[in-house]
């Protein structure tokens, strides 16, 4: 029965694990004796979990092609039309609320993007918050397994630039998404991998935060966010919680598990990797975490001296933590700002500029993992390539050492990054000329296209000049902001792919 019950299509089995979800928050509703949520959550997993059964009653048995056009048609009908569905208790539950807000929000949670209509904590229960935070956490459980079982062997979402073309699909002049193993079977046995890590990870936060002060309600929101790289919080993020310092030492630590898949698993796509010291990627992010915070602190220093300020250790280490802590969370497209972030602009009367923030949001996280972003490896590999075209300037009958995958990835693996980042500028000025069509200046269309290509919602409110209130946004706005998270979450190399001839023939 198990088995029969795998091999159903994937949307259908999200739907009964979305269904599963809404029990939670309406429990805890009812916990905590709000009674009118609590039932809207638990009639809507009445109701829902009804037609899901239904669709597995009628689908189950039936023969399943394994193409990828399959699969790559049920990671975009995840985020399309699922949340359809999650909306439904949200809408009403909330109540004072339009059901085209609900739906995009509840995309912003499932992309883990985290851009909130709500720009008041106060105004959602506590069970709403609550249902926020769990389908981001969902979100980015299916992209840990949705990347390593599906894109990894399609060599898309950043795997492209590690992955070996053969001589024989070369000479058949075949596409690199048409061969691959039996994904049902992949994200399997990746799900029941991945699902205690993740969990397992999760409540270890939670635990860690509350031991630190934190209400044992946000503790958890935090944690479920922080592991989702969603930033979703029901208090406006860290610094409206109570565990201080402590509580984002933890919330970076953990941020850690989107710099690089190999913190939490061994995917075998790569041969050289033996340990994180040797990850490229945790390599550049170390770089950047400490390059831009010691440049920020500089800065700040200086300007502290040019206005004549008195020199303050503590407001120093600060200031560098703050920055530390904020641009370690938006790498990883998180979006959550540190307490003492404003210390760091403030401390020497001079703004941080946005821009900062907006491109380690464009650099984003590591591969396969919750992060968004244009992804650390694509980075590195041109970087490595651009180090290797200046060497042949100097020495021009030189040959590139360091093994077949430093050379692949300097080769092949740099003009698959430099089509990646090619798609992606195409993707902001697109968004950005339909930003502009719904009557948004071109400051906010910018900051707002950078937000959702980049799974970054929080950069609204901080990275420009006035705060942008996704509130205030058109309808049409809001509806170029939801097909832009999709975008965003899934990549644009992956609709390519998707809209490739050769993805449906077979």
């Amino acid at each position: 029965m198990f088995d029969r019950i795998a091999k159903l299509p994937l949307l259908v089995i999200l739907m009964g694990i979305g269904v599963l979800a809404m029990l939670v928050p309406g429990i805890y509703g009812l916990l905590v004796r709000d009674h009118y949520v609590g039932r809207v959550f638990l009639y809507g997993a009445l109701f829902f979990g009804f037609l899901t059964s239904f669709m597995a009653l009628a689908l189950m048995g039936r023969p399943r092609i394994n193409h990828p056009s399959r699969h790559l048609l049920a990671l975009l009908g995840l985020f399309v039309i699922l949340p359809l569905m999650l909306a439904v208790p949200f809408h009403q539950a909330v109540r004072n609320t339009s059901f085209l807000n609900a739906y995009v929000e509840m995309v912003s949670a499932l992309t883990t993007t985290g851009a909130t209509l709500f720009d008041d904590p106060g105004r959602l229960p506590d069970s709403v918050h609550l249902w926020r935070a769990l389908v981001g956490w969902m979100g980015g459980l299916f992209i840990w397994v949705g990347a390593i079982a599906i894109l990894a062997p399609m060599a898309l979402g950043g795997f492209e630039v590690r992955a070996q073309r053969t001589m024989g699909a070369e000479s058949r002049g075949t596409s690199q998404i048409t061969h691959v193993a039996d994904l049902g079977q992949r994200i399997r046995v990746y799900g029941a991998q991945l699902l205690p890590v993740y969990t397992g990870l999760t409540l270890i936060l939670w635990l860690g935060l509350v031991l630190a002060g934190e209400s044992p309600f946000v503790a958890i929101s935090h944690a479920m966010s922080t592991l989702a790289t969603s930033g979703i919080s029901p208090v406006g993020g860290p610094g409206g919680g109570n565990a201080g310092v402590g509580g984002e030492l933890m919330l970076a630590v953990f941020m850690c598990f989107a710099i690089s898949r190999l913190t939490f698993t061994r995917d075998r796509m790569s041969t050289d990797l033996t340990s994180l010291a040797a990850d490229p990627e945790v390599r550049l992010a170390a770089v950047l975490i400490l390059a831009v915070p010691g440049f920020l602190f500089a800065r700040h220093w200086v300007g502290a001296f040019e206005v004549d300020e008195e020199m303050n250790l503590l407001a120093g280490l600060a200031s560098l933590w703050g920055s530390v802590f904020t641009v370690l969370s938006f790498l990883t497209t998180t979006g959550f700002e540190s307490r003492a972030w404003e210390a760091s602009q403030t401390w020497s009367g001079l703004d941080t500029p946005g821009l900062i923030l907006m491109g380690l949001a464009l650099v984003g996280g590591g591969v396969a993992t919750t992060a968004g972003g244009a992804k650390l490896l694509r980075v590195y590999a041109l970087y490595k390539h651009g180090m290797r075209e200046m060497d042949k300037l100097v020495h021009p009958s030189s040959v590139g050492g360091h093994g077949g995958e430093a050379r692949l990835m300097r080769g092949r693996g740099a003009y698959m990054a430099w089509v990646f980042f090619m798609l992606m500028t195409l993707s902001v000025a697109l968004v950005m000329v339909l930003f502009s069509l719904t009557g948004e200046g071109f400051e906010s269309a910018m900051v707002l296209t950078i937000a959702a290509l980049t799974t970054t919602g929080p950069l609204a409110g901080i990275a420009a000049v006035e705060p942008i209130s996704y509130a205030d946004l058109s309808t049409p706005a809001k509806l170029v902001l939801t097909g832009a998270m999709v975008l965003g979450r899934l990549e644009t190399l992956a609709i390519v792919a998707l809209l490739n001839p050769e993805t449906w023939r077979g």
